[in-house]
């Protein structure tokens, strides 16, 4: 269906007082699931990623690539195995995860940013060592946990006008390389930068109350009640780690982190610009 003049300027007049807000401010959008697959998601996350940065606002864009890795590992006939949803990372298995997600992934994603008219710039935690990290566990090998975070390349891109695009390798002070959680380098880089906004893109609406009804989604949680609902069982599986991740960036500084469906066409801007947002707004 397509719009007249006068819909698309009400529309617009809406979103001015959000657009308002937004201005000078930086977002940091976590980037996956469905929405990194499907093409035509791609393509309008990526219109989205470069309407924010067009009317002023400092976008971070923060990637995985399971998907992605999952493919060329097999291609490679090399096994993955996950523990507790993180995956086993040896020596083999890291050169892999950093050449799909700080090669392939990250320089397709700032192609496309490129391309619809954006400036974008590709960066991974190992430039200008801005993620440095140690081994999670040694069960896991290669998989990082955070210990510093250099903003200083992020801000630099953002000063000169582009889009940073962030694949989460990091590296320890010797240069081994490590794999580290998509949700824990946005959430954690979301609070080092002092963002208003933190966006997570999932493959489902948000939180709901009952997980059998799509209907009964919470459309905003303050981070106080986040364990009371993982008792309940409202919150829970894989799940868990993501929320977990939202509420320690809420409490490094970040007004607002949403949980949205990445699976709802220009949800980026529906959950920022508008009253009626797509997921979960924690606060």
């Amino acid at each position: 269906m397509k719009l007249s003049n006068a819909e698309i300027a009400e529309i617009l007049v809406q979103a001015m007082p959000y657009i308002q807000e937004y201005n000078g401010s930086i977002i940091v959008i976590k980037y996956g699931g469905n929405a990194m697959i499907n093409e035509e998601l791609k393509a309008t996350v990526t219109k989205d990623v470069v309407f924010l940065s067009k009317i002023g606002v400092k976008v971070v864009l923060v990637h995985g690539g399971g998907p992605e890795i999952n493919e060329t590992l097999k291609k490679m006939n090399v096994k993955s195995e996950f523990v507790n949803g993180l995956r086993k990372t040896d020596a083999e298995t890291v050169e892999v995860v950093q050449m799909v997600l700080a090669g392939k992934v990250n320089k397709n994603l700032v192609n496309m940013i490129e391309n619809a008219g954006g400036k974008a710039l590709g960066l991974c935690g190992i430039d200008g060592h801005m993620i440095e990290a140690k081994p999670l566990n040694e069960e896991l090998g290669y998989v990082g946990e955070i210990t510093s975070v250099n903003t200083k390349p992020v801000l630099d891109a953002l000063a000169a006008g582009y889009v940073p695009v962030i694949s989460t390798v990091g590296c320890d002070k010797d240069g081994h390389v490590y794999n580290i959680n998509a949700d824990t380098v946005a959430s954690r880089l979301a609070g080092e930068l002092k963002a208003v906004s933190l966006i997570s893109m999932t493959d489902i609406r948000g939180i709901l109350r009952d997980k059998d009804d799509p209907e009964s989604l919470i459309p905003a949680i303050n981070v106080s009640e986040a364990s009371h609902l993982i008792k309940e069982g409202i919150i829970s599986g894989g799940m868990i780690p993501k929320i977990q991740c939202c509420v320690e960036a809420i409490r490094r500084g970040v007004q607002k982190v949403f949980i949205t469906d990445g699976r709802v066409p220009h949800s980026i801007l529906i959950e920022m610009l508008s009253d009626e947002g797509v997921g979960t707004m924690f606060y």
